[in-house]
């Protein structure tokens, strides 16, 4: 959990190591000072490049080279790979990252956004409305032929984005999202993973099992796809009983579903 924090945080320009190595007063890296010793050597008395402030970053030496894995990396490539091929007439998301899967799918056509937060910026092919979807507004019903929401649906109704609280606010959800979409139409679908819980405020994790029978009410799995603990991607994965019974192994994973309108 502590990895994925710092993961995490990583995101909004908070490196935990550097910032740990500066509070404990530890000494600056030999290798630090060797190599600002070579640059100013190499800088000499040339004016184009005068030193900022120190932004000294210790753990990037090792490694690979960029993050190929965990929930948001897989489910964002892989179903933006999957509206592609589909090439729905329209398409529409609710909640998921900006940065990531919709900017994925904005690269190749035009994707309307619902979120319960407003969106500032305008971009590019994104096309974005503010609503609640917990409370669907009248003009969305059989809307269109697709539609996505990734790691959206265990947020809603826990308030953590100033929406309301909800106990059932992710079965409304779920309920609105059928009737936004025509006949046949395709759902793509991801949430947290494992033992059921909330975990407050945060978000909901789903057993597969509740999944199953929540999602059957209103559409036919196509096929199931996850994102394990360690943060790696399978594919198109049975759902026996045994993965069904174990969550997939998970205790917080990622489930992404294909799914059709019934």
């Amino acid at each position: 959990m502590f990895k994925k924090l710092k993961n995490k945080l990583k995101d909004y320009g908070i490196h935990i190591d550097e910032l740990t190595h500066a509070l404990k007063g530890r000494p600056i890296p030999e290798w630090f000072q060797n190599d600002l010793k070579t640059l100013k050597q190499q800088i000499g008395n040339d004016p184009k490049y005068p030193f900022g402030k120190m932004w000294p970053i210790y753990n990037n030496r090792q490694g690979q080279g960029g993050v190929t894995r965990g929930h948001y990396f897989h489910q964002d490539l892989y179903v933006a790979k999957l509206v592609y091929r589909a090439n729905p007439v329209k398409h529409l998301d609710i909640g998921s990252r900006i940065d990531g899967f919709v900017a994925h799918v904005a690269s190749f056509r035009t994707i309307e956004l619902i979120d319960i937060r407003p969106v500032h910026n305008q971009i590019d092919q994104i096309n974005f409305r503010q609503a609640d979807l917990m409370q669907l507004p009248n003009d969305l019903i059989n809307y269109c032929d697709s539609v996505s929401s990734l790691n959206a649906i265990e947020h809603f109704g826990l308030g953590r984005y100033n929406d309301p609280i909800d106990y059932l606010g992710h079965e409304k959800a779920i309920k609105n999202i059928a009737q936004i979409l025509k006949p046949n139409g395709t759902f793509y679908f991801a949430v947290p993973i494992g033992p059921q819980r909330i975990e407050f405020n945060a978000h909901r994790v789903f057993s597969l099992a509740y999944l199953n029978d929540c999602l059957q009410e209103e559409f036919s799995i196509q096929s199931f796809s996850y994102v394990d603990d360690s943060g790696d991607f399978f594919e198109e994965v049975a759902l026996t009983d045994e993965v069904i019974r174990s969550n997939a192994g998970c205790q917080f994973g990622c489930g992404i579903y294909t799914l059709k309108k019934k």
